[in-house]
């Protein structure tokens, strides 16, 4: 008789402890608080198939295999599902810049509106070679 009141008494604590337990993990799931912004090095966008459609980073100071220097500059690009970069928006302390490149196939084929230091500039060039060039 004292072994089947120990028992009992074992089975209901262990049934409030469970019970206790299950309430715990049973509460409303909430989100975690959101913040405001989002950081990071680089956004980039993928289309259905993985190909990336668009990116969004910092390029870093460097050199062109020329000898000239550039100087640390935030690119935009949006891109073909082909893959050709045919919209970039760049900017830096000394320049900024948008471009339009024509279609794939094309290698000449752009507009490039420029601002440099205290000067600015379109650029229109067709496949063709021709080109023209406006200035203040």
């Amino acid at each position: 008789m004292r072994d089947a009141r120990l028992l009992l008494a074992l089975t209901a604590a262990n049934a409030v402890l469970m019970l206790v337990l299950l309430a715990q993990n049973l509460g409303v799931a909430h989100a975690q608080s959101t913040s405001n912004v989002l950081r990071g090095r680089a956004l980039e966008l993928v289309d259905d198939q993985g190909r990336l459609r668009a990116s969004l980073n910092v390029q870093p100071a460097g050199v062109t295999p020329n000898g000239v220097a550039f100087p640390e500059t935030v690119l935009l690009r949006l891109i073909t599902e082909r893959g050709r970069p045919s919209v970039k928006i760049a900017a830096s302390e000394q320049a900024a810049g948008l471009s339009f490149a024509g279609p794939t196939g094309t290698r000449d084929t752009y507009v490039i509106l420029e601002s440099k230091e205290n000067a600015s500039v379109l650029r229109l060039r067709n496949e063709n070679g021709s080109e023209h060039v406006v200035k203040p």
